[in-house]
């Protein structure tokens, strides 16, 4: 067999807007997912009874079907309901459930290990609930668990690809119709492999580069 790349790489224009749409998803998805989840975390952490269950109903029901069922639904399912949404939007919402209901188990884990006498300590100091969770509890805890959160991002990341399946115009969709039009499957996926990898890469030390600069200090 004779690889010919030429013929997938002067699809770069393809390629190209299919891995701008993926870093676009990516990054709605963590900030959304992210903040939802962390949410999630102190309701299940410190909420009332009642929202302790409703949270870990969710958590639960997403952990445990397979996500491509979860965006099914939402871009399938939802219309029968009236709530129509293009692919786009419907991937980005399936991807933030998603992601918040991870993130969820990961937060609460980091607010948990914050010592009892640290939030006493703010008390004491007639901080409100808003300061002593912004300032004292927040930030430790997501010091605490920053590796795993940015291990959670790239597999959102990588698991976009499944987002093709509903015509969301990202990077594997990209790769599908330069496979079917060129008939080049191998080298195809190689290069789109090889986009992923970088994309991977590139992702991770952003993340922990921007971390201690900007979300819980050194």
């Amino acid at each position: 067999m004779t690889l010919d790349f030429s013929v997938v790489l002067t699809q770069w224009p393809l390629l190209l807007n299919g891995l701008l749409l993926t870093v676009c998803l990516t990054l709605l998805s963590a900030v959304f997912g992210t903040a939802l989840g962390i949410a999630c975390g102190l309701v299940r952490s410190k909420g009332p009874g009642w929202a302790r269950w409703t949270v870990g109903l969710y958590v639960e029901l997403i952990r445990n079907t397979p996500f491509i069922i979860q965006l099914f639904f939402i871009f399938f399912g939802l219309p029968a309901l009236g709530l129509k949404m293009t692919a786009l939007t419907a991937a980005i919402l399936a991807n933030v459930i998603n992601l918040a209901a991870y993130v969820s188990e990961i937060a609460r884990s980091g607010i948990e290990a914050t010592p009892d006498g640290q939030i006493e300590a703010a008390q004491s100091l007639a901080l409100d609930r808003w300061q002593i969770f912004s300032r004292v509890i927040l930030p430790p805890a997501l010091k605490r668990v920053w590796p795993a959160l940015v291990g959670q991002m790239v597999i959102i990341m990588l698991g976009s690809a499944v987002c093709s399946q509903i015509s969301t115009e990202e990077l594997t969709y990209a790769a599908n119709q330069i496979a079917s039009n060129s008939f080049r499957n191998f080298e195809t996926y190689i290069v789109v492999a090889g986009l992923y990898l970088l994309l991977a890469i590139a992702l991770r030390r952003l993340l922990n580069w921007v971390g201690p600069r900007f979300i819980f200090g050194r």
